[in-house]
This record gives C-alpha cells, sequence and structure tokens, in this order.
C-alpha cells in the first residue's frame, strides 16, 4: 500500500499572483489553509533571484514555515532551451542548467525536481551523479499528449533501467490519463458558437484514433468552423485524452516515480471532469510509492469565460476533498 501525501502547487493559484491579488506569503498561507503541510514552487514563476536562491528568499520561505506549518516539497524547474534570443542552449547548457536546479531544490529542503523532457534521456543519466550527491530526485514529467507508454517516455525508462540511479526517474501529470474533452476545449468552444454536431464529431474522430491530418481534413470538408478546428486541435494536442487510461504503463513505471501533479481544469459534483481520479489513485494506491500528489489546478481563465463560478482557492479544495475522500475508501477496501 502507498504512503500518499497530498500537498499543493503554488502554480494553482496563478491567475491570482500575477494579477496581485496574493503575493507569495499569501498563496503559501492559502495553501496551508486547505491543510496539506507540502507544497511546491515553480522556480521561473515564484523565485525572484532564479536562476539562484537568495538568502532574502531562503529566509522568506523558512518565515513561511513557522508561521503556517507548510513547507517546499517539490521544486518546478523549467528546461528552457530557448532563453536566449540567437540560438537554442546546447546540451552542456541545459545539463549546467539542471545541476544549478538541483543545487537550488537543496537549499529549499526540496527532496524532488521536476524537469522537462527537453532534458534528454541522455542528458537525465549524466545528471544522476549530482542528483545523488545532492539527495535530490530528479523526475522528468510525463504531461500530455504523452503517457507512460509513449516512445518517447519508454525511451527515458531504458535509460533510467540502465543507469542503475535512484534519484532520477518520472513525476507524472495526472493529465496523461483523461478520458474526456477537456472542460475548456469542449464547453469553451460551444461558448463562442462551435456548431455542437461538428464539436463532437471531432470528438468521434479523436476517439477513433483517426490520424491528425486525415480527422483534420474530414472536419474541413465538412465545412468545421473555427472554433471547432481550434477545439480539435486541442484534443490531438496538450489537451488530448484517450479511451482508456495508461494504468499498466504507469504500473511499470512505478519504481521510477518520485511525485506526482494532481492536475485538474475543473470540479463538478465533487469530481473532476475530464481524468478518472478512482482509477488513478487506486492504481497508485496498490504500489509502494511514498511521496507527494501536489494539486496543479490549470482552470486559470475559466471562471472568466463563464465556465465555472468558483475560484482557484476554492477549485483546489474540492480536488483535495475528492482525492481525501477516494483515499478514504481505498483504504476502507484493504481492511
Amino acid at each position: 500500500m502507498a504512503d500518499i501525501k497530498l500537498g499543493v502547487t503554488l502554480y494553482s493559484f496563478t491567475y491570482e499572483y500575477v494579477t496581485g491579488k496574493y503575493s507569495l506569503e499569501d498563496c503559501v498561507r492559502k495553501a496551508a489553509e486547505l491543510g496539506v503541510d507540502g507544497y511546491e514552487i515553480v522556480a521561473t514563476q515564484m523565485i525572484p533571484s532564479y536562476p539562484y536562491i537568495s538568502d532574502e528568499f531562503l529566509a522568506k520561505v523558512s518565515e513561511f514555515e513557522y508561521k503556517y506549518g507548510i513547507r517546499p516539497v517539490a521544486y518546478g524547474a523549467n528546461t528552457d532551451r530557448g532563453k536566449l534570443h540567437d540560438r537554442d542552449l546546447n546540451d552542456e547548457e541545459l545539463v549546467n542548467d539542471t545541476i544549478r536546479d538541483i543545487q537550488n531544490a537543496h537549499k529549499l529542503g526540496c527532496k524532488v525536481v521536476r524537469a522537462q523532457y527537453l532534458l534528454s534521456p541522455e542528458n537525465l543519466v549524466r545528471i544522476a551523479p549530482y542528483a545523488e550527491e545532492y539527495d535530490v530526485k530528479v523526475g522528468i514529467e510525463i504531461h500530455n499528449p504523452e503517457t507512460p507508454s509513449t516512445p518517447a517516455m519508454q525511451r527515458y525508462l531504458e535509460a533510467i533501467e540502465k543507469s542503475g540511479s535512484t534519484h532520477i526517474g518520472f513525476v507524472p501529470d495526472l493529465g496523461c490519463f483523461a478520458t474526456k474533452p477537456n472542460i475548456k476545449n469542449y464547453d469553451g468552444a460551444l461558448k463562442k458558437g462551435a456548431n455542437k454536431e461538428m464539436l463532437d464529431y471531432a470528438v468521434e474522430l479523436k476517439r477513433a484514433d483517426v490520424p491528425l491530418r486525415e480527422a483534420e481534413q474530414r472536419l474541413k470538408d465538412k465545412g468545421a468552423d473555427p472554433h471547432v478546428m481550434s477545439a480539435f486541435y486541442d484534443m490531438y494536442g496538450y489537451l488530448t485524452f484517450y479511451n482508456e487510461p495508461d494504468l499498466d504503463g504507469l504500473r511499470r513505471i512505478m519504481p521510477y516515480v518520485f511525485h506526482f501533479h494532481g492536475k485538474f481544469h475543473a470540479m463538478r459534483n465533487g469530481e473532476e471532469t475530464s481524468i478518472p481520479y478512482p482509477e488513478v489513485l487506486e492504481a497508485i494506491f496498490n504500489t509502494d510509492f511514498s511521496g507527494y500528489i501536489v494539486s496543479e489546478y490549470e482552470g486559470h481563465s475559466l471562471r472568466a469565460d463563464g465556465l465555472v463560478d468558483y475560484d482557484a482557492f476554492e477549485a483546489v479544495r474540492q480536488h483535495l476533498e475528492m482525492e481525501r475522500r477516494i483515499l478514504a475508501e481505498l483504504g476502507q477496501k484493504q481492511k
């Protein structure tokens, strides 16, 4: 049975933070009010001294932990090869950036770094000795449209297994297990005036695994409007969904999973609208995983678009309530 702890990524409060409604301290305090003891911080978003950790920032983190009893447990790194205006970063520079992220995480007391796929499997193996030296585990994020079983993630798995390191692995984003159209994608398109019959046809094409270009042509031949086409492209990209969640793939990689992003876009009637949380949490629960699932709300524009009537704090509260209920039910089944 897994030892699952629930936390919050401060990214969930992005809209409140960037508009000035919440300060960094407010984000931490709000996370604590939700009854969790751990949070993830996205370094580029909320660390003013990034790419370094200043003594001033470190003092603030310590002060917040003293005041609110909540600490950073994961460090969200951005593998940003495009930060120079005239060229992409090379492999050596990306490795050096990741080593610095490991050092930053260690300084903050985080045991996990969430890295991204632009750090290649070979380079992930290269940074393993540094992760081991600082005792920080580095996980490649598995994010839509990837799943644990897609070829790209299988290349990481092969490299991780060959390395023999216990400090490199994965950070799955639970959005990669979505089985229904995303609410922003589907309901948002309807609200903008998309033809429902044509939008449902786009969903049908995706469910039938019709290749992108063929599906695109079918929709155009039927005269699909721009709102349908925009939603359609999302269905084949970062807001994709599947007929069945890749739980077999998840079980295969679980020995190398350090941390989860509890992605969600909207809550209705106590359930997430597109991700089958009961099935996914049960798959995790029945392993020896020990770590955090941090709620990650990506509904920053849903309220403004009239698709939900709650703010980020309320959304995360509902998400945590759902997870706690599901985990309690799983615990009862074990007895």
